[in-house]
């Protein structure tokens, strides 16, 4: 989601403006398209590649068998613009180029996690620490992202009064092994707290400040 700042767009705009199947969702373009194949993906993008250089504009690409995902937005204008608009165009012209149809059984979706919470300001470091994310604008829809783009945004919502039931969140991050333990000494020093290592090395059970669970896990200790 990289490249040149466009003139800015609203959702509404872009829906209106993008050819099938690009969405927006979360204030970014996606599309889902099935291939049948790795190689047709592999011949797609290629394509697509080449499209994104003549714009000197970017999308995400996710390539699996047998789809293609593809994300735009203009990340230096943390919003959706022109330029996201016309690529998203140019690309679903290729796609029609080399007979891909649209994913239409699985249309593309978004997850974000919310996090209920009296004091954002004390419990969001934890969150932070523990998913080595960045902390995004106030203006974009999401407090908290994954630098890599792979894993949800979160973002918190503010409660007016405690709850008097556990939570019922629950989060499994996959982690690197040569890792876990950086990670789960930041989560710690950010105030949270270790519920319990008894499964550890294939997974630590850890909660933030106001008790909102989150396992670090590994492939380690585990059967094929």
């Amino acid at each position: 989601m990289t490249g040149s700042t466009g003139t800015p767009v609203t959702s509404a705009a872009a829906t209106e403006a993008v050819s099938d199947p690009w969405r927006v969702l979360s204030n970014v373009l996606h599309a889902t398209y099935r291939t049948g194949s790795m190689a047709a993906g592999g011949e797609f993008v290629t394509a697509v590649i080449g499209a994104a250089e003549e714009a000197g504009h970017h999308p995400d690409i996710d390539i699996r068998y047998p789809t293609v995902h593809l994300a735009l937005s203009t990340h230096s204008a943390h919003r959706l613009t022109e330029a996201d608009v016309a690529l998203a165009n140019r690309i679903a012209e290729i796609a029609v180029e080399h007979g891909l149809t649209p994913h239409e059984k699985h249309p593309p979706a978004v997850f974000e996690l919310a996090i209920d919470a009296l004091d954002i300001a004390r419990i969001a470091p934890f969150w932070r620490a523990v998913l080595g994310y960045d902390e995004e604008p106030e203006h974009t829809s999401v407090d908290l992202s994954d630098p890599e783009g792979r894993l949800p945004g979160i973002y918190f919502q503010q409660m007016d009064e405690p709850r008097p039931q556990r939570s019922r969140m629950h989060v499994d991050l996959w982690v690197p092994h040569d890792v876990v333990h950086q990670r789960l000494q930041a989560a710690l020093a950010a105030d949270g707290q270790l519920l319990t290592d008894e499964f550890a090395p294939e997974w630590w059970v850890l909660a933030d400040p106001e008790g909102n669970e989150v396992c670090l896990c590994t492939w380690q200790q585990r059967e094929d």
